[in-house]
């Protein structure tokens, strides 16, 4: 009875081997791609070179196929989607009342407080370049060369997305809050205490 207790256990590890092995390379493979996407967080400018050479990479196929037309609108409509995020702020203040929490400052005597958007920098960069890399994957299986009349398609989202991008600057203008940094005053940890030790001089 040992014996064949044995090969039974035996035969158990045996047959769950093969799942464990590849749970356990999948974990390992997860990691250590997390791990490269930690790395490559502060290298701005490297991971948009990345991008733009994978979006014209798929430009480039789709405009040598003339085909996956519809593949391409929907990305557009999912970047535009992307680009609504990254341009918003975390709380949106058309919807929620902040007159008991913290509010943008509207005079230059008030408190600076950085932009906090609702899709990060990071996260909109990642999101794009996998939409980017799955529709070029796409564009290797005929069933997603759908025949459409693409004009139709490429009019209907330049109408869809100046009408976005004006509700989203009327948006900005309204809430006097401006996404970006360009141009914005910075504060230097280093003069403040400059001018603190200034004071403190007899």
């Amino acid at each position: 009875m040992d014996i064949n207790g044995a090969g039974s256990i035996a035969g158990d590890a045996s047959s769950s081997t093969p799942s464990t092995g590849f749970t356990q390379l999948t974990a390992s493979a997860s990691q250590s791609f997390q791990h490269f996407l930690d790395k490559t967080t502060p290298h701005v400018l490297y991971r948009w070179i990345v991008f733009v050479f994978i979006a014209v990479l798929y430009v480039v196929r789709v405009y040598l196929l003339e085909g996956f037309y519809v593949v391409s609108y929907a990305l557009g409509i999912y970047i535009l989607n992307l680009l609504v995020g990254f341009l918003s702020p975390q709380v949106d203040p058309e919807v929620q009342d902040l007159s008991d929490g913290p509010t943008l400052p509207t005079r230059e005597t008030d408190e600076f407080r950085p932009f906090v958007r609702r899709l990060p920098e990071f996260k909109f960069w990642y999101s794009i370049t996998k939409a980017f890399c799955i529709a070029f994957v796409l564009t290797f299986f005929s069933a997603f060369d759908v025949p459409v009349f693409w004009p139709i398609l490429l009019f209907y989202w330049i109408v869809l997305f100046t009408l976005t991008m004006r509700r989203q600057i009327r948006h900005m203008i309204i809430y006097k809050y401006v996404p970006f940094s360009f141009g914005k005053q910075r504060y230097d940890g280093k003069k403040a205490i400059s001018s603190e030790s200034e004071d403190l001089l007899p």
